[in-house]
């Protein structure tokens, strides 16, 4: 496989008079992690069916491995791992078992199938654990026998649809250490999720919502890029405080961060002498005012923000 690993131009995808993914367009990289990040509805899962050959674009085009997704959707399937947020394992089956479905299911040669079980097994630190019914483990171990069956066959571009979601943080890291393995040695992994902390792991993030791409950079960029001032508060009672500044003049947006209010400003010198005086005047005492740097999730919130909000539920 030479070029892109992946190439989507003005990929559209309507459903009746709606149209979930609207004209998106992107390249990936060989290689590359590529985060797609974007609220409930903004057209991730739908993007990534369509990349996958489970659902045929409305419009537009794209390659997936050097395959055409309109022509070519068979050799796109053989030649992509997927692997989904509801595992797609089979729970009265053990772990062996499983693995030696999947390496059917995907047209692992007879020959390297041992060699690829035994692979799976020590990727997923399940070695001691082959003959437990796969409903027995936990949700951690779950998640890594699932990402090693959806790599059987080595396939060179590999799609994780919020494979993490319920995850504990700590099975959730070592899953990204296993994920930054995978890139490494030259798979191209294309996953979406919605843990910010996650987004950091990526080389480069897609921010979609309401079926457009509204960003593409890498995660520093992003910050760097966010125009307007951003202020944490540290006051007495944090849930109030949002509620006193959502609406205020010169507040463009207002949320909680952990323990701490961040407040996005339209000025920020008028803002220092404002929003104290405007808590104070609700009976909320602020005992630090700081200018702080964006997280991704100030960011997103942002980008959304600006993109007309996320679509309600």
């Amino acid at each position: 496989m030479s070029g892109a690993a992946v190439t989507v131009e003005r990929l559209t995808r309507r459903f009746g008079a709606f149209t979930a993914v609207d004209e998106v367009s992107f390249d990936v990289a060989r290689g590359e992690v590529f985060g797609f990040l974007g609220p409930n509805g903004a057209g991730k899962t739908t993007t990534i069916k369509m990349l996958t050959g489970l659902l045929q674009p409305s419009s537009g085009r794209g390659t997936v491995a050097g395959f055409d997704l309109a022509r070519e959707v068979e050799s796109v399937k053989r030649s992509i791992g997927y692997m989904s947020q509801s595992f797609s394992l089979y729970g009265d089956l053990t772990v062996e078992e499983n693995i030696a479905f999947f390496a059917g299911l995907n047209g692992v040669p007879r020959a390297r199938r041992a060699g690829r079980r035994d692979w799976v097994l020590e990727m997923a630190g399940l070695k001691d654990h082959r003959g437990r019914l796969t409903q027995e483990l936990s949700l951690g171990w779950k998640q890594r026998l699932a990402l090693g069956t959806a790599m059987l066959h080595e396939p060179p571009v590999l799609f994780l649809d919020e494979p993490t979601s319920g995850v504990d943080p700590i099975s959730r890291r070592d899953f990204w250490d296993l994920i930054g393995g995978l890139a490494t040695r030259g798979t191209t992994v294309f996953v979406s999720t919605h843990y910010m902390e996650e987004a950091e792991y990526c080389h480069r993030l897609a921010l979609m919502n309401r079926g457009r791409i509204i960003a593409l950079d890498h995660p520093a960029v992003l910050r760097a890029a966010m125009p307007s001032p951003l202020i944490e508060l540290a006051t007495d009672d944090s849930p109030r405080a949002v509620e006193a500044l959502a609406g205020a003049e010169g507040v463009i947006d207002v949320g909680l961060f952990g323990r701490a209010v961040h407040v996005t400003v339209r000025d920020l010198e008028a803002a220092r002498a404002a929003l104290p005086a405007l808590l104070a005047a609700r009976g909320i005492a602020v005992h630090g005012l700081q200018v702080v740097e964006p997280s991704l999730e100030d960011v997103f919130v942002a980008l959304v923000h600006a993109a007309g909000g996320a679509l309600a539920d």
